[in-house]
């Protein structure tokens, strides 16, 4: 009797484990495959999207730049009665004007030849395909406030239904093991469907249990805040705030160059060869600070150094959360800013959109392929009960 008693445990914990794998399973299915699919969509966004829009390209020339807030006033022309966020200078891209606010509810993107001001392109990003997808992907085309929660509590059981089903998958001998590591290509159709579930399911478990949870961080602030104060040990999230110019500061500058433009001048000068991307936030009024993000590697974010002036003096502003300069960047600071970078796969660069790309199709087909199981299983045990045997209890 000793001896059945922890058998009989372990066949208790896996049945509600089953249980729990299986219900969670319907309750998100239609979620995990949406988010698996909007995912493989995205991520090629930006080759995809410098394949077939020629306009995001202007040639390095030998020429002058024009500074920001010229670049900023043809921008205002094009696109009147908006307020422009800021001005990404990148070498051989097209400049690019962000005109977002989300009170008023609109993001537009002009797209300025740097050397000679000619408009190329004014993008409503609201009618952007990726952009459109992305708002799906984020929010199911929502308000933000309920669609977000709903699409991360689905990432969440996903999650749950990762880990739930490695170990109800997980092979108790080494013979079981080498059956069940491959997809028999050859077999019956339930069979393969099962193999395409469970097998391709644990090839890609880790890599979709980072995607989840990178997802879980952008959409639950407990989430994330839990995740810096574990790898910070035990410090708590600074959350980012606006920074603001001093509006009484006796000293002001003497020149009426803007200080965008000298600022933006100065980290030219610092840094000429300098090709990444250079981000210009210029102020909107009297009380706003002037922004400028330095990101060596655009194709990223997570290495961007922030920095922060006074409009009226140039003199940098510290700030305190994660955000800020790079060197002083905490570890924790860090795995905030790559979040989104791991989530995409661009951390990893091509190799690692690839393998997120296959991740998300296969999360994807994994509801799929789950409740034709389900569906075969309930099949099978109504074929067990014939009629006479339905019946029989009654005799007895």
């Amino acid at each position: 009797m000793g001896f059945k008693k922890p058998i009989k445990k372990k066949s208790t914990f896996k049945y509600w484990i089953g249980q729990l794998h299986l219900w969670l399973g319907l309750i998100s299915g239609l979620f995990v495959l949406f988010l698996g699919l909007t995912g493989c969509i995205l991520a090629f966004q930006r080759e995809i999207e410098d394949a077939v829009q020629t306009y995001r390209f202007t040639e390095t020339q030998n020429k002058p730049l024009l500074a920001p807030t010229q670049l900023k006033a043809i921008a205002d022309k094009a696109l009147p009665n908006k307020h422009a966020h800021s001005v990404t200078y990148q070498p051989g891209r097209t400049t690019q004007v962000v005109y977002y606010d989300l009170v008023a509810d609109y993001y537009y993107i002009v797209f300025v030849n740097q050397y000679t001001g000619k408009v190329l392109k004014v993008k409503n990003m609201d009618e952007d395909f990726f952009r459109i997808i992305i708002m799906g992907h984020y929010y199911l085309w929502l308000p933000p406030e309920i669609g977000q929660p709903i699409l991360t509590t689905a990432t969440m059981m996903f999650v749950f239904l990762l880990i739930s089903g490695l170990v109800l998958w997980w092979p108790k001998s080494k013979a079981a093991r080498k059956q069940r590591f491959t997809v028999k290509l050859k077999s019956k159709w339930r069979r393969l469907n099962y193999d395409l579930h469970n097998v391709l399911g644990f090839y890609i478990t880790f890599i979709a249990i980072f995607i989840g949870l990178t997802g879980m961080v952008m959409g639950f602030q407990w989430f994330a805040k839990s995740v810096y104060w574990v790898s910070s040990g035990g410090k708590t999230m600074t959350e980012w705030e606006e920074t603001y110019s001093d509006t009484t500061s006796l000293t002001k500058l003497s020149t009426n160059a803007a200080a965008a433009d000298l600022l933006w001048a100065k980290f030219l000068k610092e840094d000429p060869k300098f090709k990444g991307s250079l981000d210009v936030h210029v102020p909107e009024d009297e009380k706003g600070a002037v922004e400028i993000a330095k990101n060596p590697d655009p194709n990223t974010y997570w290495k961007a150094d922030y920095r922060y002036f006074d409009q009226h003096t140039l003199k940098e502003i510290e700030v305190k959360h994660q955000f800020g300069k790079f060197a002083n960047a905490t570890v924790a600071d860090k795995i905030i800013r790559m979040n989104y970078d791991i989530h995409v796969g661009a951390i990893a660069g091509l190799p690692g959109k690839i393998i997120a790309f296959i991740a998300s199709l296969i999360a994807a087909s994994m509801p799929v392929t789950g409740v034709i199981i389900w569906i075969g299983r309930k099949k099978k045990k109504r074929a067990k009960i014939s009629p006479a045997t339905a019946i029989q209890p009654q005799f007895q």
